[in-house]
């Protein structure tokens, strides 16, 4: 098992509600990681594979279903698994899809109670998982809005399940926070998302945040734990994976659409982020990734 924890760039834009990803392979690769995204991964024939999530690790049965919360780390790895043919479903949602005020009404609490029981990974009953499969299986042949309501619906119903057993100690945290808590941030991260294929200066931002250049880089530093750099080239390396997964451009051509100049760079900086290169990463998305 490696030992490394990777921060995953998932493809999910802000565009976007959620992203189904089904695929049917013969072991686990990917490395340790977490991301902002709650994730919910439904898991078939892999007996003997080894969850981690948090602090929590145990080998996991026929049927397993997971939510993991935002920046939580976890993985799954082959360990004893025999199997050839695992099946696997990830269904991936931005943190903000339901609005903290939304989640505060009384039809949403089981949802929002759900939610922060996530935040230390929860592994759901076999009772549960037979139950939903059949549905969380034909989600990615939902449409539009049709989708967005089965996706709720499945929620609340796992939200009221039986028997869910929370995985991670509640004292184990993996140290990165990402809540900005700034309007100043938020507007600022909102440009680079809609400019990230165009070249970005750091006075830019600070003009857009009101602030000298000097104390707009120490503010953005200290409120997201990133360089304004970093952070732009993690916002251009997400819409590069999506790239790599939705369209058949070169390596060469996503790199340049993507606001990199330079492919050497681009490689470089992927390599590190994702733990593979782009040219990889295409490779590994041989099962079908939907976005809704």
């Amino acid at each position: 098992m490696k030992s490394e924890l990777l921060r995953e760039i998932t493809p999910l834009t802000q565009s976007d509600c959620f992203t189904i990803f089904s695929r049917v392979k013969s072991g686990f690769d990917f490395p340790l990681h977490y991301h902002e995204e709650y994730e919910l991964n439904f898991i078939q024939h892999a007996k003997g594979a080894k969850r981690v999530v948090g602090d929590h690790i145990e080998e996991i049965d026929e049927l397993e279903l997971v939510l993991v919360g935002p920046n939580v780390q976890h993985a799954w790895f082959t360990h004893q698994c025999k199997s050839k043919e695992v099946k696997e479903i990830t269904i991936q949602f931005h943190k903000d899809l339901f609005d903290d005020r939304f989640l505060r009404r009384n039809q949403l609490s089981f949802i929002r109670t759900m939610f922060e029981k996530s935040l230390r990974g929860i592994l759901f009953s076999k009772e549960t998982i037979q139950q939903l499969a059949p549905r969380i299986i034909l989600l990615n042949q939902k449409q539009g809005f049709d989708s967005i309501l089965e996706l709720m619906s499945i929620l609340h119903d796992l939200s009221i399940s039986r028997n869910m057993r929370i995985l991670s100690d509640a004292s184990f945290s993996n140290g990165e926070q990402f809540t900005y808590n700034s309007r100043r941030i938020e507007k600022t991260l909102e440009y680079m998302n809609q400019n990230f294929d165009k070249p970005i200066a750091l006075g830019e931002l600070a003009k857009i945040a009101n602030m000298s250049d000097v104390s707009f880089s120490r503010f953005f530093k200290q409120r997201t734990g990133n360089t304004f750099i970093d952070s732009l080239n993690e916002i251009r390396l997400g819409h590069a994976t999506r790239m790599l997964i939705d369209t058949t451009q070169s390596v060469a051509e996503i790199a340049y659409n993507c606001g990199f100049n330079n492919i050497s760079n681009f490689n470089r900086i992927f390599k590190k982020k994702k733990n593979c290169t782009p040219k990889e990463f295409r490779e590994s998305f041989s099962g079908t990734r939907i976005f809704i």
